[in-house]
């Protein structure tokens, strides 16, 4: 072969990897989208069944109100030109840098908000709920992603960052934001009719545990896309990346659901489904963040540890802080997904470098996930409180007590999931 010749083989190889890589972000960007089917089977089936109508409605709001909103603004606060020290971005009205990104990150958004769905089940207004996901998706989180995924200010290591802050996929970008958004919302809505009494948590049976168990495999399977999607690229080296991204995301999961069965197990003496599909969640959340930035040994450790705190967080949400989180969506992305931040400066690595203060790379990671933590958390637990609270003091954030009693499908939408005899006494 002539030496004349590779240039153009070179280009040829560069053109096929760029549409093989646009090819691999539309798949992964299918299967984040096919989440939604994910998230509404595990709310429904950890919930009642007299809300099932409408926690389907609001899954189909998310990713379509979602999509148009991200579309329309929220694409460009996220990923346009830098109008002020990386806090804020702006690009026009209907930016885009590519249809597979924009339609990649578009499910992203739509996930934040479907995390507040489920904390807030069977007693909030759906007028409320729907005015909160264009928020949530149009402003509150594609701002904070641009911190991070668009050359942002917890990139800067001229200003307060002592390192770059490592997000890969979002356990706080997206998850944490949704969570923090999640318990504004669950505490300022307030507890379901029931769930407590003379201040002690009553646990509430979900209608269909067969349901939730569906929904968490479908997650587990859209994950592989979520974080390995987030290479951007498919090809060459970032092929071998993506390849390791979607395998340590698989290991994270199955020590999580394990961390969570056990510690069932050893406290309770019986194995909990209900927190064993939270543990696989929540370790899949843990290892979000650090999916390019972890070894295997490293993912099953984060993982293991996820699935264990989010036994423990679930019960402090309830019992000590006295709020009422219908599917455990606080402690799944909120506290895990800070978790998951926090624990690349603990063992994180950069190649064959460690970047972890376990692994001999100083303090320096850990203080800048630390800031990007805290930050995340301000950011989204005080926009989501303005807003709420404008809410409330308006248009109201929940729905009367005959209608809670009632159920939220029949009320909010005319429509019941499952007819049957106390469903048609209602309609009669």
């Amino acid at each position: 072969m002539s030496i004349l010749n590779m240039p153009l083989i070179i280009q040829d190889t560069a053109a096929v990897e760029g549409d093989m890589g646009m090819m691999w972000m539309l798949i992964s960007g299918i299967l984040v989208f096919f989440m939604q089917a994910g998230f509404f089977l595990v709310e429904s089936g950890m919930t009642d069944s007299k809300n099932a109508v409408n926690i389907a409605m609001k899954n189909f709001l998310d990713i379509a109100v979602g999509s148009l909103a991200f579309w329309f603004i929220g694409y460009s606060l996220m990923y346009g030109a830098d109008m002020g020290g990386g806090f804020f971005h702006w690009g026009g009205f209907t930016f885009s840098q590519g249809a597979a990104d924009l339609f990649f990150q578009t499910v992203f958004a739509a996930t934040a908000a479907t995390i507040v769905s489920g904390a807030v089940a069977g007693r909030t207004k759906y007028t409320t709920y729907a005015i909160f996901s264009i928020v949530l998706t149009a402003f509150i989180y594609p701002i904070a992603g641009g911190w991070e995924w668009n050359g942002g200010w917890l990139n800067n290591t001229d200003g307060i960052m002592p390192a770059e802050f490592i997000d890969f996929a979002g356990s706080s970008i997206v998850h944490s934001v949704g969570g923090w958004a999640a318990l504004v919302a669950a505490w300022m809505v307030g507890p379901r009719i029931g769930k407590f009494l003379d201040g002690k948590p009553v646990e509430m049976h979900g209608h269909n545990q067969m349901y939730a168990t569906l929904g968490v495999f479908i997650l587990w399977l859209g994950w592989f896309g979520f974080n390995g999607g987030s290479q951007l690229a498919w090809g060459g080296d970032d092929a071998v990346a993506a390849s390791q991204v979607v395998l340590v995301t698989n290991l994270a999961a199955s020590a999580g659901a394990l961390g969570a069965l056990l510690l069932t197990w050893f406290k309770n003496g019986k194995p909990n489904l209900g927190m064993t599909l939270n543990g696989s969640l929540a370790g899949l959340v843990s290892i979000t963040a650090g999916c390019g930035n972890m070894s295997e040994g490293g993912a099953v450790l984060a993982g293991l540890i996820g699935g264990i705190l989010v036994v423990f967080a679930i019960g402090f949400v309830e019992k000590n802080l006295k709020i009422d989180d219908a599917v455990g969506a606080i402690s799944v992305h909120g506290i895990c997904g800070a978790w998951g931040t926090l624990v690349i400066g603990l063992w994180g690595i950069d190649g064959d470098a460690g970047i972890g203060i376990f692994n001999g790379g100083g303090a320096a990671q850990l203080g800048a996930q630390a800031i990007g933590v805290l930050a995340y958390a301000a950011w989204a637990i005080g926009l989501s409180f303005i807003f709420l609270f404008i809410m409330k003091k308006t248009i109201g954030l929940r729905v009367t007590e005959a209608e809670e009693i009632a159920g939220l499908d029949w009320t909010e939408h005319g429509s019941i999931a499952y007819p049957g005899k106390r469903q048609r006494e209602i309609e009669e």
